[in-house]
């Protein structure tokens, strides 16, 4: 286990977990613990990696960043950073934020594929049929010789359609920002969008939220999906127009299945809680018990990298 250095020069790493919870911490660096609460656990001028609190409101994981005045890195516990970018220019110039792909890949596709099936297979209405003690038979639609669109392909998208093989899909298209080559076929790049979405029976989205893709699922999209297609957004709420959905799931046109929301948390009395053909969960494709090992790992695997001086991964942006 590494111990704290004591050492003058600022060398503190604030960690959203217990440091004497992460086996094979690197020594040399001083630990302290900061799930943020209100107050700060060490002044954080001295911090030079800040590890960032999950699931918390980027009002909070922001404030402390215009005192790191020497802080090297910023590590995120999400996939998407657009939380944290607006900090960029509160860090030094020369401070990396890292994000956490590969972290959420399994249990985010664990969902991604439990959505699909369950409102494919009509799940929601056998579990209201069972709460009111009625035997509903019904003939459904099965994810067995169906088109899927995954729009998204990176580590996410490629783990969803890990979990799609066995299911005997008739196509799966991959779409990404840019095109490029896979050991499974082709990815098509999103100016290729609108020659997919006709022939999808379930599209995914698992892309990040930039301003290229904020309501990039708006009319336009929805209306060249065919009928009675299914939408999943495992993604981030902010891709999809809520508006448009609404009047798409309202027609009966199309269905949904949705971890994420635009508002989020999706308040009390929203039209979308009860909208026809709508699955929803509270954004829990990465909370699962497959986060914490994995967290770990990821924080002690970078913060061995830094304290040796090497490359970090997963670099998305650095300060000016």
């Amino acid at each position: 286990m590494a111990t704290a250095d004591q050492h003058t020069d600022p060398h503190d790493v604030w960690l959203p977990i217990p440091p004497d919870e992460i086996e094979g911490l690197p020594d040399g660096l001083h630990y302290v613990h900061w799930d943020a609460g209100p107050d700060y656990p060490a002044d954080p001028a001295r911090c030079v990696f800040y590890a960032v609190p999950y699931m918390k409101s980027a009002e909070i994981l922001l404030r402390p960043l215009p005192r790191m005045s020497r802080v090297r890195v910023v590590q995120t516990l999400t996939a998407g950073t657009e939380n944290m970018l607006p900090g960029l220019s509160d860090m030094p110039s020369g401070a990396r934020l890292c994000n956490a792909r590969g972290l959420h890949d399994a249990s985010t596709a664990e969902l991604a594929l439990t959505l699909t099936l369950a409102a494919l297979r009509g799940i929601p209405g056998f579990v209201r049929a069972q709460d009111a003690g009625e035997w509903r038979p019904d003939l459904r639609p099965a994810l067995a010789d169906k088109s899927v669109l995954i729009v998204g392909y990176g580590s996410i998208g490629s783990a969803i359609e890990d979990r799609l093989t066995p299911f005997e899909c008739a196509r799966v298209v991959r779409i990404a920002r840019t095109a490029r080559d896979t050991v499974r076929g082709p990815v098509h790049p999103l100016s290729d969008l609108s020659a997919h979405l006709p022939e999808a029976d379930v599209v995914v989205l698992a892309t990040p939220l930039t301003d290229a893709t904020r309501g990039l699922v708006g009319s336009g999209f929805l209306a060249q999906m065919k009928d009675g297609a299914l939408l999943v957004n495992v993604a981030r709420g902010g891709v999809v127009d809520t508006k448009a959905l609404l009047a798409e799931l309202e027609s009966g046109r199309l269905y949904a299945a949705l971890d994420v929301t635009d508002p989020e948390p999706l308040p009390t009395g929203h039209p979308l809680w009860h909208a026809p053909g709508v699955l929803i969960t509270p954004h829990v494709g990465g909370p699962s018990s497959a986060f914490l090992p994995r967290a770990k790992r990821l924080i002690r695997d970078q913060l061995t990298l830094f304290a040796a001086g090497e490359p970090l991964r997963n670099v998305v942006a650095t300060a000016e």
